[in-house]
């Protein structure tokens, strides 16, 4: 019974963090928030209006991937683009949000992946910049056979992972940063055309506490979006009165929401951390001192209405 409830509890956590994440996810696909993102942090953006990027370089609709969609399978939601790529030998990966987009220049189609990564760790048991890289890579090996074949590699489209990185190490707090091919003459001089080798850039956004540059671009804009702190009335008119954001029935629904699950995780979270420490100190006592389950809650004073629960929890009748 102790087993069950705890996992009850633990469960009801997930849940809302999972409908957390999918609001996080859904406010990060808004083309206006995506807009930013790319002036800031996809060069063929620099200089672009957010509302000119948003209206006329983002294709279609953003693809958030709540429904996973096999390569091969059809998807119509921009041409063809999956919130998948799959293969027999390296398994599935799904990616959060899944765009193309037309480079103002060239006028080319570049595919683009934003990922939120909302890990306490920056290094969840691995450098976190190696899976955007690995990102990028499928990202252009899932073109063969749609964008280009065997014999017509120059067709291959640039691709860019974007990693928003909520709770990042100190020294990298604040900061965004991009890794791609650059071109290194080992003996001799050569130039080769850019858009020959330019094609893979994986990009770190990291958040942090508010001060110097990022105040007046996309670092405070993620910020105000994504943080557990704020009211949604004080995001919405950060948003409004600072970067210009018209609020839509859609993005203040969903600033909202994200906000009334970020308290929900964050009080369930701490609520079952409660549980779980007082419930060791009552065992604890229990077994130091020999006590029974009601004497260890008295001497703890938990209170007369919550000792059931315990008792439960201990497995006492």
């Amino acid at each position: 019974m102790e087993l069950e409830t705890t996992m009850a509890e633990s469960i009801r956590v997930m849940d809302d963090k999972a409908r957390y994440d999918a609001a996080c996810k859904r406010l990060l696909s808004e083309k206006i928030i995506l807009a930013w993102i790319m002036r800031s942090c996809v060069e063929e953006y620099n200089g672009c209006d957010v509302n000119e990027i948003a209206e006329k370089y983002i294709e279609g609709q953003p693809q958030v991937s709540e429904v996973p969609v096999g390569p091969d399978e059809t998807n119509a939601v921009i041409r063809g683009m999956a919130g998948e790529d799959a293969s027999l030998t390296e398994g599935v990966v799904t990616y959060d949000i899944r765009f193309l987009a037309i480079a103002p220049v060239s006028g080319e189609l570049i595919r683009l992946i934003v990922n939120v990564e909302a890990q306490n760790r920056f290094y969840p048991g691995y450098p976190l910049i190696t899976r955007g890289i690995y990102y990028c890579s499928r990202m252009i090996s899932a073109q063969y056979g749609t964008e280009f074949t065997a014999a017509r590699y120059g067709q291959i489209k640039k691709v860019y992972s974007i990693w928003i990185c909520l709770d990042p190490p100190k020294d990298r707090a604040n900061t965004i940063t991009s890794y791609s091919l650059a071109e290194k003459n080992l003996i001799g001089n050569v130039r080769e055309p850019v858009r020959n080798y330019d094609l893979m850039t994986a990009v770190m956004i990291c958040l942090g506490p508010s001060g110097g540059e990022r105040d007046a671009g996309v670092l405070r804009l993620l910020d105000t979006l994504l943080s557990s702190e704020l009211a949604a009335e004080e995001k919405k008119h950060i948003l409004s009165r600072d970067f210009a954001i018209p609020m839509t029935q859609t993005l203040e629904t969903e600033v909202s929401l994200m906000c009334d699950l970020s308290k929900s995780v964050e009080e369930k979270g701490k609520k079952q951390g409660i549980t779980e420490t007082l419930l060791a100190s009552i065992r604890n006592l229990m077994d130091s001192m020999r006590w029974t389950a009601e004497q260890a809650m008295a001497a703890l004073k938990v209170p007369e209405e919550e000792r059931a629960k315990y008792l439960e929890l201990l497995g006492k009748p």
